[in-house]
């Protein structure tokens, strides 16, 4: 508890940092005090707890917003609106990269017919440890539209992530609705991240209803901002709260905080292609050598998915 208030003032205590850098240590200070000096033990309790309370009183003053100078990124909340099978979302991010800093902004409205609903995809995105990786999911439609989206920090400008940092409330959670062209192409082509590629065999109606909670968990961020957390709500467990949200039961697992297995996860419970062994399914799901030979074209959904087959539903 001492080492979570230092942690906690030190990054999200006032500014400068020096003032929060100088009420983390006081508080260091404050608690090895109350158990070297107060006696007996017990009082010492007392005293600690109510130290601690006090600082969770003004922990309960860090709040979310909406009003802040954020990268051109994410400067733009999405939201959607449901008449029936038509679902219509604004500010769909559809950027032109010639750099992962370079790009033309562009933010479009996309209308989307339930109706036309094939699928729903994953990606997952590595760049540095296999243990850990992004978690995108997309939906598929017969007309040829695909919509990804990116649960993620929301930062500033100047502000970079930190992982310790995703703890402490220093980042708004943000949902990146967009062209896969932008969200996945960004880490292919020009992160140079690892993406890899399942078609899922979740039910078209279960692929529904997760849409349109997404719709509606975009909505409440629009109307509510939240905080991002590195544990409890991140890329991957908030899909689980998704999930969990349309009635389906997604039991505890060690993978989805260590996410970068969570593809051995699902193909252990047949929700990806099972027909061969799960290495020969991994590996042709890479799809960075196609994401690069497309270039970022109007074809790149269907360019990525060479050679990919959604596994048939499950025997009722």
């Amino acid at each position: 508890m001492t080492a979570w208030g230092a942690l906690a003032l030190h990054f999200a205590g006032p500014r400068p940092a020096s003032l929060a850098n100088a009420l983390a240590g006081a508080w260091v200070v404050v608690a090895v005090a109350i158990f070297a000096l107060v006696r007996p033990p017990r009082r010492a309790l007392v005293a600690f707890a109510v130290a601690f309370a006090a600082l969770l009183v003004w922990w309960s003053t860090v709040r979310p917003s909406n009003d802040r100078d954020w990268y051109p990124d994410v400067a733009r909340l999405p939201r959607g609106e449901v008449h029936g099978d038509i679902v219509t979302i604004e500010n769909v991010r559809n950027f032109d990269y010639r750099s992962e800093t370079d790009y033309t902004p562009h933010w479009e409205t996309r209308t989307l017919d339930l109706s036309k609903l094939e699928g729903l995809d994953l990606f997952l995105s590595y760049w540095g440890s296999p243990a850990i990786a992004h978690t995108i999911l997309s939906w598929s439609f017969s007309d040829g539209q695909h919509l990804a989206i990116s649960i993620e920090t929301r930062k500033e400008r100047g502000e970079e992530y930190s992982a310790i940092a995703g703890f402490f409330r220093q980042y708004e959670l943000y949902y990146v609705v967009a062209d896969e062209r932008d969200l996945v192409g960004l880490r292919t082509n020009q992160r140079g991240e690892g993406v890899y590629l399942y078609l899922l065999r979740t039910p078209r109606e279960r692929a529904r209803r997760m849409l349109l909670d997404y719709v509606a968990g975009m909505n409440e961020l629009a109307r509510e901002p939240s905080f991002y957390n590195a544990a409890t709500q991140n890329c991957t467990t908030t899909i689980r709260t998704h999930v969990i949200q349309i009635g389906v039961a997604m039991p505890w697992d060690w993978r989805i905080l260590v996410n970068g297995y969570i593809d051995q996860l699902l193909y252990e419970q047949g929700v990806i292609d099972t027909s061969r062994p799960f290495g020969e399914v991994r590996e042709r799901s890479l799809i960075n050598p196609r994401a690069k030979a497309d270039g970022g074209s109007p074809n790149f959904s269907a360019r990525i998915r060479e050679g990919l087959t959604r596994p048939p539903p499950r025997p009722k």
